[in-house]
């Protein structure tokens, strides 16, 4: 059967998209929802449990509390409160903490700790997903069952200040509110000022009945200069005054008999030692959680806190204040909190959070009567209504009292065990989907995208002969047992096993066709490659070098290393280690090319015109030869030093910024050049940087852009001096610190103006005329105005990298990639390795919280969401996109052998194939949601895909090189 080349193009693009689709389908986990009602009512409650003949009362407790103020601190951590350093930064809390009618905990937040999922849990009780994440930048309006609409359903008058996070979560739900942007870190004062304005007329009226607080500048000023900032303990001293104020007002509006007030302190996660949040380390996910009522004892002392999940205020806030909980959330009443309740009251507050979560676990579970919790809570509430029964009769005696202490540990201990199986039910991902996903993938990358992408106009595909032969009925026969297996054996539901089972065998029919056309065409296509018709081709099998042996072992060992969580967590590692064996395994061919081998083939012109192309030619593309720096002799040893000074950058860089888990909050290089005492020597490594920079990045451009550089990375070292991070050699003591915006906007001008003309020129190559060193120096310009603008996002003790990372990309282009002869599919996967462990020399780990979005707003005066995403995605990935972009302009050069000219127009034109495109894009986008995980995910699988499409090229290089050579 002959189709045409572009339908079977086609054909493995929407295999792959559906492929991608069916990966995600498992790697997102489904959310836990309650389908027993969307929002919950009060005629929902369940009556109290009763063993005699009358129906006992169906209605919730009376409320505790009249008044709730909750003051969120946003990137509070726990430290700063219950740390040796409180008393310091937040002395009256610190004093009600210790001797006040308080109630403290440590409240666990779970990842992702990012404001939008830690405001969904906090008012619904249930853990978003990591999705969330992406939502976070645009929050729509929540629909799930929350506090907030059910203190809105029972009549309570609202009022909010603070973030506008809220107001898109809860649109039209607060009689009075003023929302302020969260996303413009470079303001920490005014985005304060703007919530505290409103505090004094609030605190003096009575017409409302819950207060919502949130303030943004801790957050923010851990986001530009950490948590051992300067600035940090003024603010925290100014929210304590604030606290001060909020409680002495509830004080003084306290009517005798009437219902206690309530204030909360709470954060919505914590921050890293780096000033960031996003990940599950312990200062992220542990904040502080302070209950201030009159209702609570006084303490006599400071006692240790207690720890809860921060989920866990929801159904206490909510019971607090006599509203239902929430359908779906998955916290336990803080049993502290309902201490001076009756025991009836008490042991009626437990019975409500232990069916709405008995009811829950009914909808997300289908074994859900063989979980433990769900056991011990049958088993409490029938202990509960025999305990009723005696309460009603009348009985007082000392019998009844331990019964219902006891009933009272039955439940608490059901509603731990009910709450941490729903917990961790989030945890489970349809690995099922995942795989079949990741298999669909491997099948097209390694099997059908050289057919799709070969010059072939028709493609043969062995459609009868695949379905008549006898591998076609064992593969069926074969994938049927093993999904009639997982679905029988699987604890939990799997997508594919909720198909019926007539579509699912028709798609094992059609999946097994697949393999057997697939693999018919990689046996023929391997036949006519090894086939002693075709001259030049290596009978038996391909021929692998050291260093081909060593990408291929190197990359896949990196994805089986992701399948224990200590790599996963410290992922830098890995790449450090490949790096560090690569620059080994490249001397040695530096060695043998030079010596052993130009000796060995010694007075045979052939042979050295084939190992060494003409000094000639290198003299020309050399850029230390138009210098006149450089000679035929000299080239050897540069080349000889190349790996050993690529070594010694590497070495320097990882000093620079520790990274991963285990050791991030080690000090390094970078917290020593960024302190107040060493300004001076950050000024000097960021000049002198910049101006390596130049050296290394002007020599492909035109005069225009090379002056336009030139007064660009000027700006940038202008912009540092201008937010104080270095200084002019001029100043004295620092100056002024200010947003920089006038300056960094100077460097913007002249970084479109490089774009502008590096565009003109590729435009005019392609349009006007056919000029190849034209074409050459429109991409070596744009590449220039991607360095320019990076240079500009990197923090000054950063500098550094970029320079390294554009010294490692010259000598290894000029001395090593070209005078080698290494061919397309070598210098891809290299490209690859250098690009993953610069991420990390960054500071970059797989963990939300080391992206600074800072850098998002360089240059903004306010809060623009487009170019804030694009400039932090720049800065977080500027590694490897340099790498990318720097592959490209190598690939596209003129000035290369004829041998690397032809592997250049495979990669381009693998690269603009639409499938090969297209896969690139939903790979990177896989990347980001990888990035924005947990450490702890099923990375493997992911890794795995993400390996497929560099494995894919290199293989599609090497079968390119095979058919072509002479």
């Amino acid at each position: 059967m002959r189709i045409r080349s572009s339908v079977f193009a086609c054909f493995c693009l929407i295999l792959e998209v559906l492929g991608i689709a069916l990966f995600l389908r498992g790697f997102f986990p489904v959310p836990i929802k309650s389908s027993f009602s969307s929002k919950s009512k009060l005629s929902d409650v369940p009556p109290e449990p009763f063993t005699g003949v009358s129906l006992n009362s169906s209605k919730v407790p009376d409320a505790l509390f009249k008044r709730v103020v909750i003051v969120l601190i946003d990137a509070l951590r726990e430290d700063f409160v219950f740390g040796p350093n409180g008393r310091k930064y937040m002395p009256y809390i610190r004093h009600l903490v210790e001797r006040g009618s308080t109630h403290s905990f440590v409240a666990k937040a779970r990842p992702p700790t990012v404001t939008m999922p830690r405001i969904k849990a906090l008012t619904t009780g249930s853990i978003p997903g990591f999705i969330d994440v992406v939502m976070n930048l645009n929050s729509p309006a929540l629909l799930e069952d929350n506090l907030i609409w059910q203190a809105k359903a029972a009549g309570k008058r609202m009022v909010f200040y603070g973030d506008d996070t809220w107001v898109k979560l809860f649109p039209k739900h607060f009689m009075e509110y003023d929302g302020t942007t969260s996303f413009f870190v470079s303001d920490y004062t005014e985005v304060d000022n703007n919530v505290t304005r409103h505090l004094d007329s609030t605190l003096k009226r009575d017409d409302w009945d819950i207060l919502i607080l949130h303030y943004l500048g801790l957050d923010h000023i851990g986001h530009i200069s950490g948590p051992h900032s300067s600035l940090i303990q003024p603010k925290l001293m100014e929210m304590d005054d604030i606290l001060k104020k909020i409680h002495g007002s509830l004080i003084l509006k306290e009517a005798e008999g009437a219902l206690p007030y309530l204030l909360v302190l709470c954060g919505d996660h914590g921050m890293s030692e780096t000033g960031s949040h996003g990940g599950s380390s312990e200062h992220e996910v542990n904040t502080p959680l302070v209950l201030i009522s009159p209702a609570f004892k006084k303490k006599v002392g400071m006692e240790k806190p207690s720890t809860v999940e921060q989920v866990d205020l929801t159904p206490t806030l909510a019971l607090g204040l006599g509203l239902p909980i929430s359908q779906n959330s998955v916290g336990r009443l803080i049993q502290p909190v309902v201490d001076e309740a009756s025991l009836r009251d008490q042991l009626r507050f437990l019975h409500l959070n232990g069916h709405q979560l008995s009811y829950l676990l009914k909808d997300s579970m289908p074994a859900y009567e063989k979980e433990e919790g769900y056991e011990q809570f049958r088993v409490a509430e029938k202990s509960h209504g025999n305990w009723v029964k005696l309460v009603v009769e009348g009985n007082t005696s000392e019998v009844l009292t331990n019964m219902g202490k006891k009933v009272f540990k039955q439940y608490l201990e059901a509603l731990r065990a009910m709450s941490e199986a729903l917990s961790k039910q989030l945890g489970k991902y349809d690995i099922y989907s995942m795989v079949v996903g990741m298999v669909l993938l491997l099948l097209l990358l390694l099997l059908a995208m050289p057919e799709a992408l070969s010059s072939a106009s028709e493609v043969d595909l062995p459609v009868s002969s695949a379905l008549l032969s006898l591998p076609f009925y064992l593969l069926c026969l074969l994938l049927s047992s093993v999904h009639v297996l997982v679905c029988t054996s699987a604890e939990s539901s799997c997508y594919f096993c909720s198909l019926s089972w007539g579509l699912v065998f028709g798609a094992v029919a059609l999946s097994s066709a697949l393999l057997c056309i697939l693999v018919s065409m990689a046996a023929r296509r391997g036949a006519k490659a090894t086939s002693p018709n075709h001259p030049g081709t290596v009978c038996g099998g391909w021929s692998l070098s050291e260093l081909d042996i060593l990408l291929l072992v190197g990359t896949a060992g990196h994805t089986l290393s992701l399948s224990a969580s200590s790599f996963v967590e410290e992922e830098h590692q890995v790449w450090y280690f490949l790096l560090n064996t690569l620059c080994l395994v490249v001397f040695q061919d530096v060695c043998r090319k030079y010596f052993r081998e130009r000796r060995a083939n010694f007075g045979s012109l052939e042979d050295e015109d084939y190992i060494l192309p003409s000094n000639e030619g290198d003299a020309v593309a050399s850029p230390l030869a138009d210098l006149g720096v450089m000679d035929a002799g000299s080239e050897k040893w540069l080349a000889l030093a190349t790996p050993p000074l690529t070594l010694a950058c590497c070495r320097l860089l990882r000093s620079l910024n520790q990274t991963g888990v285990q050791w991030a909050h080690l000090p390094d290089l970078g917290h020593w050049l960024n302190s107040f005492e060493h300004k001076m020597v950050l000024s000097l490594f960021a000049a002198l940087s910049l101006a390596l920079i130049y050296f290394l990045v002007q020599r492909r451009c035109s005069w225009v852009s090379k002056i336009a550089l030139a007064l660009g990375l000027l700006g940038v070292y202008s912009y540092r001096a201008a937010v104080g991070n270095v200084v002019f050699p001029w100043q004295h003591g620092g100056g002024n610190m200010s947003k920089g915006t006038v300056e960094a906007r100077f460097v913007y001008v002249f970084v479109l103006g490089i774009l502008f003309t590096g565009s003109k020129d590729l435009l005019r190559s392609q349009v006007i005329t056919a000029d190849a060193r034209l074409k050459s120096r429109g991409l070596w310009e744009i590449y220039s105005g991607v360095v320019l603008l990076v240079a500009l996002l990197f923090r000054a003790h950063n500098l550094p990298v970029l320079c390294c990372c554009l010294l490692v990309q010259t000598l290894m282009a000029q001395f090593i990639w070209k005078k080698l002869h290494y061919d397309a599919a070598q210098t891809t996967i290299m490209h690859y390795w250098f690009g993953q462990a610069f991420f990390y020399f960054q500071g970059n780990s797989n963990s939300i919280a080391t992206v600074d979005i800072s850098v998002g707003f360089v240059g903004l005066e306010s809060y623009v969401e487009a170019p804030a995403f694009f400039l932090t995605a720049l800065s977080t990935y500027a590694g490897p996109l340099l790498w990318a972009a720097h592959l490209v302009c190598y690939l596209s050069s003129e000035k290369r052998s004829s041998v690397a000219v032809g592997h250049g127009c495979y990669c381009l034109a693998l690269l603009r194939s639409v499938p090969a495109a297209a896969y690139v894009v939903l790979v990177t986008a896989l990347r980001y949601h990888l990035f924005i995980w947990s450490v702890f995910s099923p990375k493997l699988l992911y890794e795995s895909m993400h390996t497929l499409l560099t494995v894919a090229i290199c293989l599609f290089f090497t079968t390119m090189e095979q058919s072509r050579r002479p």
